[in-house]
């Protein structure tokens, strides 16, 4: 186990991959490196799997989920994974320290990526406890006379989760979690940004749970092609997958020949719909928070802020002062809300569509660069761009940096009309002093999840996915537990 430690707090997670209950390197001995985005400096190494190695992991979950009882279960696999939950708790330092090493999200903002996940561990064990996995339909007339009709809801099979590099620990976490609980096996393919989440998963499965060999597998590798051969392998039931839409589409049709079930939460260009009598100074301080808190790398950031004309310059000027003053700087420092970009590769694509867009007509109002006292790390001013045309790049293409493009409106028509023109659905939110107003522009919002005056949408008991090319599908909720489960309907005799 690589372990790099000194006084930033930098800690390197396990390398090994987990492949059938056992930790391993692959057979090469390859591996790649891990980057810290706060220092630019290698901090370890990570296995660079191969695609045999994923068959291996592909054929050891396919012979757990045939071969073993761990999908009828039920309360083994509670046992399980309420010891699951034991060990993150039990590892969470750690934990938090390996994300911020790979990641940069800043301590003081980490609680969302290492807390959250932890307890929505013990959310899925309990809910898949106490899950009606049969349920009776009741009686029926049919030509051949009354039949009762039973519904047996079942596990997939063979769950495929390849996970993005924003927040990788939660992300690994919802992706699989769910499928276990409902009794599915596991194959999972972290970010290549981010493999020590995924590693430090499956070394805690091993070493510190009962979860037979087999049931759950992490392969970890620098080349798209691995995860390409989990996408396209038959023996694979389902993949669940959360990053662009572009590789949505990829996914989508590797599964295609086998008509595999596929779960998507893919990219996102939210719009922010300030209505006119809306409260400024509690409202947009806000949205320009969430703008910076996770350097903008989040697919639910509300990216687009429609002000009324009405309203204009006075939004911009509060927006302009939060942005101005946001804490940006080193993750490890406390009260420092704001890190690097996961990578000089993202940093360089935020900043090209900041240029392009003031080319296009844009006006920046503040940011469009690397913070000067930040010369080391990959860190981007919060930006914030004015005039901008629904139309253009900006507006329309998914960012993942602290970049917030500012469109004004006229009425609340053409503000649900200019929200509504994107090719994303995933999120979206009102703000407005009428709830009843707010309400109804949010109902006519083409989005799939919207929050009202701050009230978030996001919850573990709620479900969430996307509209139109936003993905397919739900996590969270009664519907996110069940998109792992097959509804089987058994007629009998009454």
């Amino acid at each position: 186990m690589t372990s790099v430690q000194d006084d930033t707090g930098v800690l390197a997670g396990d390398e090994r991959m987990l492949i059938d209950g056992e930790l391993q390197h692959t057979g090469s001995g390859a591996s790649f490196d891990v980057v810290h985005p706060a220092s630019e400096q290698i901090v370890g190494q990570a296995v660079d799997g191969t695609v045999d190695d994923m068959a291996r992991a592909v054929g050891a979950a396919r012979r757990a989920f045939d071969e073993t009882d761990w999908s009828r279960d039920l309360d083994f696999r509670y046992h399980c994974l309420t010891q699951l939950h034991d060990a993150f708790e039990r590892n969470k330092e750690r934990l938090r320290r390996v994300l911020i090493t790979e990641v940069g999200c800043p301590v003081t903002v980490s609680g969302s990526q290492i807390e959250s996940p932890i307890e929505e561990v013990k959310h899925w064990a309990d809910h898949g406890k106490h899950f009606e996995y049969l349920v009776d339909n009741g009686v029926h007339d049919t030509p051949l006379g009354p039949a009762r009709r039973k519904i047996h809801y079942e596990a997939v099979g063979v769950v495929g989760a390849i996970t993005p590099w924003n927040v990788p620990f939660y992300l690994n976490v919802a992706e699989t979690v769910p499928a276990l609980m409902a009794g599915n096996t596991v194959v999972l393919k972290p970010a290549q940004l981010t493999p020590w989440s995924g590693s430090e998963y499956g070394r805690i499965v091993a070493e510190e749970t009962d979860i037979p060999p087999g049931v759950f597998n992490v392969v970890t590798s620098n080349a798209n092609e691995v995860g390409a051969a989990l996408s396209s392998d038959p023996r694979v039931d389902m993949i669940t997958f959360t990053g662009s839409t572009a590789t949505g589409r990829a996914i989508l049709a590797a599964g295609a020949p086998t008509v595999k079930k596929t779960l998507l939460e893919l990219g996102g260009k939210s719009a922010h719909i300030v209505l006119d009598d809306a409260d400024f100074s509690s409202t947009l301080p806000l949205a320009a928070m969430m703008a910076c808190v996770m350097s903008g790398q989040s697919c639910i950031l509300p990216s687009r802020i429609l002000l009324p004309r009405n309203r204009y310059d006075e939004g911009i000027e509060v927006l302009k002062t939060m942005m101005e003053g946001f804490p940006i700087g080193d993750p490890w420092t406390p009260g420092n809300m704001q890190g690097p970009q996961i990578s000089e590769t993202q940093r360089q694509k935020v900043l090209g569509l900041v240029n392009r867009a003031v080319e296009a007509g844009a006006r920046l109002v503040t940011g469009g660069g690397v913070p000067e006292h930040l010369p080391v790390g990959y860190y981007t001013q919060p930006t914030l761009l004015a005039d901008v045309d629904p139309d253009s790049e900006i507006a329309q293409e998914e960012v993942f940096g602290p970049v917030l493009a500012v469109i004004p409106y006229g009425t609340d028509d053409e503000a649900v009309a200019i929200a509504n023109n994107s090719i994303y659905g995933l999120s979206g939110e009102v703000s407005g002093g009428d709830l009843d107003r707010a309400f109804a522009v949010a109902t006519r919002m083409r989005t799939g999840n919207v929050t009202i005056n701050g009230k978030s949408h996001f919850g573990i008991g709620s479900p969430f996915g996307g509209t139109k090319q936003s993905g397919l599908g739900y996590r969270n909720g009664d519907e996110g537990h069940k998109e792992y489960l097959a509804a089987k309907t058994i007629g009998m005799p009454e």
